[in-house]
């Protein structure tokens, strides 16, 4: 899977993934032609074929950090970029992109960390920030300023767990997705039309999905997407095979596609999870509703540890869901109404 570390290991953070859609226009480059870059920053690739058309979807970036203020003293405090937990961040290492290309360390902390004073408190994004080591400015001078982008670093890099089978690094949500329609490329020989669209601006707002879908008209969506691993009562688990997510906080997933791909894991002699959550949504919430009704789905894996420093994945999760998709792909519905 070294095609799944390498794009692990590119940081992109929402609102900066140049260097993840670079990847990406290379290797889909190798598969198709229709390559192109709308004025989103989406890449969508295109495998012309008759109808239907199929729209499998997965976003470029990850969650991460921004530069909002910076002390005289050097203290960068810092923004959120999608949804995360400030109580995972106190001791994590991060970089920051200065100009020309200048990479800065830090370490994410507290006021109360570097006075050693009590931190029982109720911890808030405010009450961390960035220590270089540098003033605010020899950080100026670097580049680095209100709005510079922040991305956690080698201690988040990809690595095999144990088992050979548990990953570990940041970004698999959703660099998994985007290492699936990849895969699915290769060799794809099927008559129908699939649209592969890796979106941008996922964890924000799923904004990226809901500029492309303008400029597309597909019969179907599928966005492959990961979901949390529920250790506490066992309802999602790794190595339990890929999820087929029925309902999670913004929409519900139309049933007969639903139906189609349980037929297609089935055919695929896979074990499929089913979920129903009242949190989290995807990029098919864009999609679903939109040009007068688009029937949408959402299919993936598992990630222990979601939207932190280091998730955790089954590379059998990852092959299977793969499978199923081939297996869908190769006999696709002819019409999904509810």
């Amino acid at each position: 899977m070294q095609l799944l570390e390498k794009l692990i290991n590119l940081p992109g953070v929402s609102g900066n993934e140049e260097k993840v859609r670079d990847f990406i226009i290379k290797e889909s480059g190798k598969y198709f032609n229709d390559v192109k870059v709308d004025n989103m920053g989406n890449v969508i690739v295109r495998k012309k074929g008759s109808k239907p058309s199929i729209m499998l979807m997965a976003h470029m970036d990850e969650i991460g950090l921004m530069v909002s203020s910076i002390s005289k003293k050097g203290w960068i405090s810092v923004s959120p970029i999608g949804g995360i937990d400030p109580y995972i961040l106190v001791g994590q290492k991060v970089h920051i992109e200065g100009k020309k290309g200048r990479i800065i360390g830090g370490v994410i902390t507290t006021p109360n960390v570097l006075d050693s004073a009590d931190l029982e408190k109720t911890l808030k994004m405010d009450d961390l920030f960035v220590y270089t080591g540098l003033t605010k400015q020899e950080l100026n001078n670097l580049g680095i300023d209100i709005g510079s982008y922040m991305y956690f670093t080698e201690s988040s890099k990809y690595c095999n767990l144990n088992l050979k089978d548990i990953i570990a690094g940041k970004a698999l949500d959703d660099r998994i997705g985007c290492y699936i329609l990849l895969e699915l490329m290769k060799d794809l020989k099927i008559k129908n039309e699939v649209i592969f669209v890796f979106t941008v601006q996922e964890e924000i707002g799923l904004y990226g999905a809901k500029a492309s879908v303008f400029s597309l008209n597909p019969d179907y969506a599928i966005a492959i997407d990961v979901t949390p691993h529920n250790e506490f009562d066992q309802s999602i688990t790794l190595r339990g095979g890929p999820v087929l997510t029925i309902k999670d906080a913004e929409m519900l997933a139309n049933k007969c596609l639903v139906e189609d791909i349980k037929r297609a894991a089935k055919k695929a002699k896979v074990l499929i999870q089913l979920e129903v959550s009242e949190s989290g949504t995807t990029d098919a919430t864009s999609v679903f509703a939109a040009r007068g009704g688009i029937p949408s789905a959402v299919f993936g894996v598992a990630v222990g540890n979601l939207h932190t420093t280091v998730g955790v994945a089954s590379k059998k999760d990852i092959a299977e869901s793969i499978k199923v998709l081939k297996q869908l792909l190769k006999d696709p519905p002819k019409k999904c109404w509810s």
